[in-house]
């Protein structure tokens, strides 16, 4: 027959045995859930292409950009990059054209017709040979081809642009628009916090601060947008808003 010591003994320890289980399971259900890496591993950059003209109405993506455009509606693809990785395995003399040279006289890249329609409706500024410079420079780095590196990257950006950030941008157009708005609509689009992984972009231009478009963490693997921003850590943003350039035609 057991003692009492041996009783409350057996209790207690089955009581610590039951609440390690709990505490390893809970664990294991945040481990499985959490993007592979951990931290901002990640960066996606987009364009707000009515301000991103409105700063620099001279450069040469902006030559055929008005407000009936595509682009006067959605956020533009500029990157998705790794901070501190850049070039990987390109040739010196390729990287210097990349960096100083025409962008069209870099090698084409190989994309199938899909993915290469979807680009030039994402990405304005393909036709000046944006897409060759930035898989060079950026997609080198993350991919083991165009192909796959753009179509995740277009994946990310058809998720961003079906959200109310989007309607936020364009619901905003002509005027201007916070940080704490956009961070507000990440958090609603994306789930709480979403908006701390987020930094505006910003120009000075006659006087005015121009929002040109913004940039996401994001954690490293597959997964949801939602889920990568989850992954990713907060960022300070230097630029606190400012005009969105000119509003969509009709």
């Amino acid at each position: 027959m057991k003692t009492k010591a041996a009783l409350s003994f057996h209790v207690a320890f089955s009581f610590l045995v039951a609440c390690a289980c709990l505490f390893l399971g809970a664990g294991l259900a945040r481990a499985q859930s959490a993007p592979a890496g951990g931290g901002t591993r990640e960066i996606l950059s987009v364009s707000w292409q009515p301000g991103y003209c409105m700063a620099r109405p001279k450069s040469r993506g902006c030559a055929d950009f008005s407000a009936a455009s595509p682009a006067a509606r959605q956020f533009s693809l500029h990157s998705r990059f790794q901070a501190r990785k850049s070039y990987c395995g390109i040739e010196a003399d390729l990287k210097q054209q990349a960096r100083k040279g025409k962008w069209t006289d870099l090698p084409e890249i190989a994309l199938a017709s899909g993915t290469k329609k979807r680009l030039l409706t994402a990405m304005p500024a393909a036709r000046i040979g944006l897409d060759r410079q930035q898989w060079l420079r950026s997609g080198s780095c993350m991919a083991a081809s165009a192909e796959t590196y753009y179509s995740r990257s277009l994946d990310l950006l058809d998720e961003l642009n079906a959200s109310p950030v989007r309607t936020l941008f364009t619901g905003k157009a002509g005027g201007s628009v916070t940080l704490a708005e956009v961070r507000a609509a990440f958090d609603a689009a994306f789930g709480s916090g979403a908006g701390e992984r987020v930094r505006l972009t910003c120009r000075k231009a006659g006087g005015k601060t121009v929002v040109t478009g913004f940039t996401i963490g994001l954690a490293s693997g597959e997964g949801a947008l939602a889920t990568l921003i989850a992954g990713s850590s907060p960022t300070k943003s230097r630029c606190t808003g400012g005009m969105t350039g000119e509003g969509p035609a009709g």
